[in-house]
Order: structure tokens, then C-alpha cells, then sequence
């Protein structure tokens, strides 16, 4: 049989490039309006530099030496980078403790959690300086605490609802084999949620990264500045703009966002999509064992994945709708001392319908 084709494909792929054009375009400006002299920025923001308008690095060197930059970005990675991983951690370990403990305590920190959703920064900014100023966190490791605060809504809110589609017998199958609830959780259960970790760091990256305000109200700006409030002082007084420079700036404090992006969404693409049969058999990756269940209702294995290290179970019950059963990230080295019979519980009861 031929492959159906889409209907207007070719339209809708000349629409979306002419709205990708759009978002992309005003990057494109700013790339453009870095390599120009001041002049000629104000007067031809839109035009191609010419020969007498280009100056090359020029703007690259003097916003450099003229905010500080390499400090700046010291800083600004430092505090990203320690914010996100702390964010991570915390939230998901409290996600699992509230999804896995149901009582009132746990209730009441998830619904305080979607609370801290809803509030408004400019509600709590002044309270917040002020609480900020007494506990001495005006310096970048101070300031992740309280990125963490604010992260957390939103990231304990992801977390949760992964977690309820983990299956519970796997970590009770864990617990037979002697596992605490700290290995459960590092050794079963994160490497589990690493698709969500991945979601969770992009978006608190990004807000991390670029977040002016924030920095503005705890640091003390004297002594630590990050990126945003580097480039902040290139405007001087009376509304003086040095443009060459905050362009330049710009650009640089662009590129290392969107490198992580990248590599983020390669990975968390290549995690949701797997692999090609192809590169499966050719890196020894096992596949097609067929197994069959002695438990009610039998459930028959027809796809059993071992791949990077992780372990997957594909199936079908009685029924006959084909669904996966089991899909974990945890090492093979844990899970093959798994019985077969908890999977084919698992698969039996809780993924099957």
C-alpha cells in the first residue's frame, strides 16, 4: 500500500515558515544591529551592515570591558545552574512524598504549592526584600532558596502528576528486595521522571536566566550582578543608549540559553521517540521474547526492550489492545531482579484496559 499523503501540506508548511520567520526575526535584528556602529543603528535598524556601518567585534570588546561580562556570566550560570538542580530535587521528593502519602499534611502542602501559582510577584516583592535583606541572602548562594520558593508551584505541580501514573507495585517490588525508601526513590523512581526533570529544567532555566527583577530586589548589586542587570547599566543618563554595545550583550547572553535548550530538547526528543529498530539491533539491544503469563488475567508479553540501560514491556491482553506495561529507566542491574509475576500483576491490573 502507498503512503496516504496530507492534504494542503505544502500550504501549511509555507504558513508555519512565515510565522517561524516572524518569532525568529527580531533575533535576527539584534545579531544584525551588533556588528553596526552606533549611528547607524538608530538610523537603519532593518538594513544589512554595509562598509561603513560594520565595525566587526568592536561592540563585543567595549560592552565586555564597559558592564563586567565575564563576572556577570559567572554568576548568572551560578546561580541558574545551582537553582535548577536544588529545584529538581527538592520538588520531586516532595511530589513523591505527597502523591505516595495521602493524608492532610500532604494535602495541604500541594494545594499551598498551587497557591504559590496564583499570587503575583508585585503582592510579595517588598515583603519579600525585606525578609530577604534580615536572613542575609543578598548573595547568589542566598538567592536560590528563594528561586527555589518560587519554583516550587509550578515544578511540584508537574512532578505530581507524573508520579500518579508510576506504577506503585514497582516500588513496592523494591521494597521486597530490600530497598529503604531513599534507594526507592534515587534508584527507582527519579531516573523514572527523568522526561518530567527535563520539562521542569527548561522552564525554570529560562526564567532563571533571564529574570531581572528578582536579582534586582535580593542581591546586592554592588558586589554581584547578573546579566540582566549588567546590561542594564549600558543606559546611561537623560535616556543615553550605547546600542552597539547592549546588542552585542545581548547576543551573548542569548547564546548559551538557547545551546541549552537545544541540547535539553534533543535529549528529552530521543527519550519520548526512542530509537530505530535498526540502531536497536545493530547496538545489541534485545527485543521479541515472548513470555507468558500464569496469573488472571494472562497477559501475553510480545515485545520485552532493553535499551541504554533501561527496561521496557510491551503487551496485550485478552482483550487484545496492545499497550505498553511497563517502561522504566532505572538500570537493568535493579530491575531484572524483579520477578516476572509483579510485572505481569502490573501489567494485569493497573496498565491494561
Amino acid at each position: 500500500m502507498g503512503v496516504r499523503k496530507a492534504k494542503h501540506g505544502g500550504f501549511m508548511a509555507f504558513i508555519f515558515t512565515l510565522i517561524s520567520i516572524v518569532y525568529v526575526s527580531p533575533v535576527l535584528i539584534v545579531i544584525m544591529n551588533s556588528f553596526k556602529k552606533k549611528g547607524y543603528i538608530n538610523k537603519y535598524p532593518f538594513s544589512l551592515p554595509t562598509e561603513k556601518a560594520f565595525v566587526g567585534l568592536e561592540n563585543y570588546v567595549e560592552g565586555i570591558k564597559k558592564i563586567g561580562f565575564i563576572e556577570a556570566f559567572m554568576n548568572s550560570l551560578f546561580i541558574t545552574v545551582l537553582s535548577v538542580l536544588v529545584i529538581i530535587l527538592c520538588t520531586s521528593m516532595c511530589a513523591w512524598y505527597i502523591t505516595r502519602v495521602r493524608n492532610k499534611l500532604t494535602e495541604t502542602i500541594y494545594y499551598l504549592c498551587l497557591f504559590s501559582m496564583i499570587v503575583p510577584f508585585q503582592m510579595v516583592m517588598f515583603t519579600l526584600s525585606k525578609i530577604a535583606d534580615m536572613l542575609h541572602l543578598g548573595n547568589p548562594v542566598g538567592i536560590i532558596l528563594v528561586y527555589l520558593g518560587f519554583g516550587a508551584g509550578l515544578a511540584v505541580f508537574m512532578f505530581c502528576g507524573f508520579v500518579k501514573s508510576i506504577p506503585l507495585e514497582i516500588e513496592e517490588a523494591a521494597m521486597i528486595d530490600g530497598c529503604t525508601p531513599i534507594q526507592t526513590y534515587f534508584q527507582i523512581v527519579f531516573p523514572i521522571l527523568k522526561p518530567t526533570c527535563i520539562t521542569v529544567a527548561i522552564l525554570q532555566a529560562m526564567w532563571i536566566w533571564n529574570d531581572y527583577l528578582l536579582p534586582y530586589l535580593v542581591l546586592d548589586i554592588k558586589k554581584y550582578k547578573t546579566i540582566p542587570i549588567a546590561i542594564q547599566y549600558l543606559k546611561g543618563g537623560y535616556g543615553s543608549v550605547d546600542m552597539g554595545a547592549m546588542m552585542a550583550m545581548l547576543v551573548l547572553a542569548i547564546v548559551p540559553i538557547i545551546i541549552f535548550l537545544y541540547r535539553l530538547s534533543e535529549v528529552y526528543y530521543r527519550r519520548r521517540c526512542g530509537r530505530r529498530s535498526k540502531r536497536l539491533r545493530s547496538r545489541g539491544y534485545e527485543s521479541r521474547r515472548n513470555f507468558t503469563s500464569h496469573h488472571k488475567p494472562a497477559v501475553e508479553v510480545r515485545d520485552w526492550l532493553f535499551f541504554k540501560g533501561s527496561i521496557r514491556v510491551c503487551g496485550f491482553s485478552c482483550g487484545g489492545r496492545a499497550e505498553i506495561l511497563a517502561d522504566s529507566s532505572a538500570g537493568t542491574d535493579q530491575l531484572r531482579r524483579f520477578s516476572l509475576s509483579v510485572f505481569f500483576d502490573l501489567c494485569g491490573k493497573s496498565l491494561l484496559y
